[in-house]
């Protein structure tokens, strides 16, 4: 036994001695001899491919170019451009290059550069490439930049309206505008009060980590109006609909059978009211049977809920105008529209479709837009009507609600105020 321990021993010092003098020697000739260490690189990947292995050119579309000038400068035939056009006219219309938009040109590494693949940019998350690599298989096709989504929350108070507000926050309009649909039918933006607060829990989409593209959409909002608390949380119902629903803390729908406005923005300049007097006219009572919304020249204006064109015409009075059979027991008008632009009459609308402008047509002192509301053929304030709201949650979804909406209406709590 004492034979065998004594060999173990001896045996475990030879193989220390051995390892130790292995590592001293590389050590050794690493310490005098340069070794060669193979790094792969990164590949230069951008919209679907390695740019190292192409000719690249970048550019902008100029005013008054077209795709057939651009790839004649760039060495292509009348007939190969032709080709390119007839074969991708199902797909895209070259006709839709606007300028301000950029592209690049993909050619090959030859001697003389052969263009293979046109991209353009009709914005930063999207673009189109023209594939005619091959002659014989010439191809055009949508893609999407990779993405990613961060969770962004914000706050607010009021100081003198939501988009100013927002906008010397520094949040985008895109962002401003989605809070101000979430709420368009809750709330009268028009009476917002100083001291009103608001909170969102938001995401933002980024393209190669620090390029903004886009909000994707809002999951929880607060807003605190009039002393009354609202909350609205995105909660998918109907995974077949394309369009965010809103619901309240306990299930039911924010949206209403009408928009509170025609415009997203807006002052009231005069609203409804049977027993108005105008001096102009001797103090006499001239009943103003309309809300009349301010706005710039040009502002669009929105249909208040979905509906019938049963008329788009012009008379002295009104100017050019706009209105809407909503069902039999309601309708809308829209007055002093310009001339261009207007839906015509026969035409069905949704909710929030633009379906005019703001114009100065009529009688009429200032850019604005009259709005009138019919209820069983009378001309009333649309104020002062109880609307009936949208779908609640539906029962067999409300567990899953409850749930839902338990870690948002955390995050929402715990976002201060600035």
């Amino acid at each position: 036994m004492k034979k065998f321990i004594k060999i173990l021993v001896v045996t475990s010092i030879l193989t220390a001695i051995i390892f130790t003098t292995y590592y001293m020697i590389s050590w050794i000739y690493n310490k005098n001899f340069d070794v060669e260490v193979f790094v792969k690189e990164k590949e230069n990947i951008e919209f679907g491919f390695n740019l190292d292995n192409y000719k690249v050119d970048r550019d902008t579309i100029k005013f008054g170019d077209s795709f057939g000038e651009i790839m004649l400068r760039n060495k292509l035939s009348y007939s190969q451009i032709y080709n390119i056009v007839q074969s991708i006219k199902d797909s895209f219309d070259v006709r839709w290059l606007t300028a301000g938009k950029p592209y690049v040109i993909l050619s090959s590494k030859d001697s003389l550069p052969n263009p293979q693949y046109f991209i353009y940019q009709p914005n930063l998350l999207n673009y189109v490439v023209i594939d005619f690599s091959n002659f014989d298989s010439i191809t055009a096709y949508n893609q999407k930049k990779p993405f990613k989504i961060v969770k962004k929350s914000t706050s607010g108070i009021i100081n003198n309206s939501l988009s100013e507000t927002m906008d010397q926050n520094g949040l985008p309009w895109e962002l401003i505008n989605q809070l101000s649909d979430i709420y368009a039918w809750t709330i009268d933006f028009t009476r917002i009060q100083k001291g009103d607060r608001f909170k969102i829990v938001y995401n933002e989409r980024y393209i190669e980590d620090t390029i903004l593209v886009g909000i994707k959409s809002i999951d929880a909002a607060y807003f605190q109006h009039n002393g009354e608390e609202l909350y609205a949380y995105n909660f998918v119902v109907d995974s077949l609909k394309k369009t965010p629903e809103f619901f309240d803390q306990n299930g039911s729908s924010l949206q209403r059978t009408f928009l509170k406005s025609p415009l997203r923005f807006s002052n009231i300049s005069s609203r409804y009211n049977l027993k108005r007097r105008i001096a102009y006219y001797g103090n006499k009572v001239r009943p103003h049977k309309g809300t009349d919304f301010a706005a710039p020249t040009g502002t669009p204006i929105m249909a208040t809920a979905d509906g019938k064109v049963i008329k788009s015409s012009y008379t002295r009075g009104n100017g050019y105008y706009v209105k809407i059979q909503h069902n039999n027991k309601y309708a809308t008008q829209y007055l002093h529209m310009q001339k261009k632009g207007r839906v015509k009459q026969g035409q069905y609308v949704k909710q929030g479709e633009v379906i005019g402008r703001i114009g100065m047509t009529g009688n009429t002192s200032g850019p604005h837009v009259c709005y009138r509301f019919w209820k069983n053929g009378k001309q009333v304030d649309p104020f002062k009507q109880k609307l009936p709201p949208g779908k609640p949650v539906p029962k067999e979804l409300k567990a899953n609600f409850d749930i839902y909406k338990i870690p948002l209406e955390e995050s929402l709590n715990q976002i201060i105020f600035e």
